[in-house]
């Protein structure tokens, strides 16, 4: 403990920044991972049971379903299948429920992506900033003693080295995460399409 304070203060200033970065983005990869762990169904298996449902025990027995599976594509076609049945098959009316459905959980999906991507960008550049600033500090020193001694500019090589090496520690894992989370998030929209693709045209067949 006593290291990793020490490691801390010989950063100076820069490693206030880059701790608030690292509290920004960790929270967020741990809020990512807990909305996508309890999001995580087969898209396939749901779309084929819930189909299946719905031919065999009717729209309300489908809507029943969605309403008990936490999962981005449920709450998708949730609102498609409750208007359908009160309008039936309006096509019109049903592909617009269904746009905004789609919008509304995508946003939700995509939520702290470009908080993500922020941090993962400004840690090495604080990083950086700090190692011109332990730079200067260090040729200041030369400059003030008229000769180079490893003791005067030690303090400041050591400053530029720990701002540059905690900016690229911070921004490796969260720009690892927001890639893994970025993967995700295009799954679950193919899998709306193809799940909002195949419930249309169950609804209009029927």
């Amino acid at each position: 403990m006593h290291a990793a304070v020490d490691f801390f203060v010989r950063g100076s200033w820069a490693m206030w920044p880059l701790l608030i970065a690292a509290i920004i983005g960790f929270s967020y990869i741990i809020e990512r991972f807990i909305t996508f762990s309890r999001a995580r169904i087969d898209p396939e298996v749901f779309i084929f049971d819930l189909l299946k449902i719905f031919k065999e025990d009717g729209v309300a027995a489908a809507i029943k379903y969605c309403k008990k599976v936490t999962s981005p594509v449920a709450k998708v076609l949730q609102p498609v299948l409750e208007k359908y049945q009160h309008i039936g098959k309006d096509r019109a009316v049903l592909e617009e429920i269904l746009t905004r459905a789609a919008t509304k959980e995508l946003a939700f999906l995509d939520r702290g992506m470009l908080v993500l991507a922020s941090v993962a960008n400004i840690s090495p550049m604080i990083g950086f900033l700090g190692t011109v600033s332990g730079m200067i500090k260090a040729f200041t020193a030369i400059a003030l003693a008229g000769t180079v001694e490893p003791t005067l500019v030690a303090s400041g090589i050591s400053e530029a080295l720990i701002t540059t090496a905690t900016g690229l520690a911070l921004a490796i894992p969260i720009s690892g995460a927001h890639a893994y989370f970025t993967q995700k998030v295009n799954a679950y929209t193919r899998s709306m399409e193809e799940a909002s693709a195949a419930l249309m045209d169950a609804l209009l067949e029927a």
